[in-house]
């Protein structure tokens, strides 16, 4: 049997055409119609239309029942969760996060920079169990929450500001004056974590603190989550001290500065 010439394994065109289509919806940014989605994917809304419906089936692509249009669904989420847990940095930090809940028995979360903001990657449950929690592949607040406060300290303000007026926009995050969040930003910069108690969830005190890759860029931020009835001074101590100690020892390992060398950088990367 002859070889084939163009030195490329035959594909099968139909899951090509496929990802035209989960690549509309995510350029789109959101929900969309169907003449949004077929636009955006250069095809006939026929043919996107039978691509959908195919896509709906195995969960890559929901559609609201009252306005009709199609978005992203859990399956493709699963699949970009799954993508950034195998990154190095991810895995790193998750081997880190299961020691620090051990250590403290307080649950811990993992949390990177995604589209739409902190997303939560990984969560370890610790030995108290927790009323509620923000489920993996959840966004976080960037004023509210004690990790969207992390990245707010030390990521560029190119990238999140364009979150934090989306949050805003949406009153998913809290609007302040320019004053008071650079009073937060220093704090966090100052202290090397944040920390917050029941602002996005009830009953709840959450430590976070950075964790940085080559050249001081954040990689990911590591949050333990204490029951407010739990959090006396001497639990979040000792809670704090692991955390800094954690994410200090992942830093190293990604090749990065710690927290308190990352402040003595002469030109913040974050900033």
């Amino acid at each position: 049997m002859a070889g084939r010439s163009n030195g490329q394994s035959q594909g099968i065109q139909s899951v090509e055409v496929a990802m035209r289509a989960l690549e509309a919806l995510e350029n789109l940014g959101g929900p969309a119609p169907l003449t949004g989605v077929a636009n955006e994917a250069g095809m006939s809304p026929s043919t996107a239309h039978r691509y959908l419906v195919s896509l709906i089936r195995v969960g890559l692509v929901v559609q609201d029942v009252s306005t009709g249009w199609y978005d992203l669904g859990p399956a493709a989420r699963r699949l970009g969760l799954e993508a950034m847990r195998r990154a190095d940095d991810v895995g790193i930090a998750t081997r880190y996060a299961a020691e620090l809940r051990n250590a403290t028995g307080h649950a811990v979360n993992v949390t990177v920079w995604a589209d739409n903001g902190p997303t939560i990657v990984r969560w370890e449950y610790g030995r108290h169990p927790l009323p509620i929690i923000a489920r993996v592949g959840s966004t976080l607040p960037l004023v509210d929450s004690s990790v969207g406060r992390v990245f707010l300290a030390y990521m560029p303000t190119s990238i999140t500001q364009p979150v934090l007026e989306t949050q805003q926009r949406y009153k998913e995050s809290s609007a302040l004056r320019d004053e008071e969040l650079s009073a937060i930003v220093r704090q966090v910069r100052a202290e090397g974590i944040a920390e917050t108690q029941g602002a996005v969830l009830p009953g709840l005190r959450v430590l976070a603190a950075p964790v940085f890759g080559p050249g001081g860029l954040l990689a990911v931020v590591i949050a333990s989550t204490v029951l407010a009835r739990l959090a006396r001074p001497e639990v979040l101590a000792s809670v704090a001290e692991h955390l800094r100690d954690a994410t200090d020892r992942i830093s190293v390992e990604l090749g990065g500065p710690t927290a308190a060398q990352w402040s003595a950088l002469p030109e913040p990367a974050a900033d």
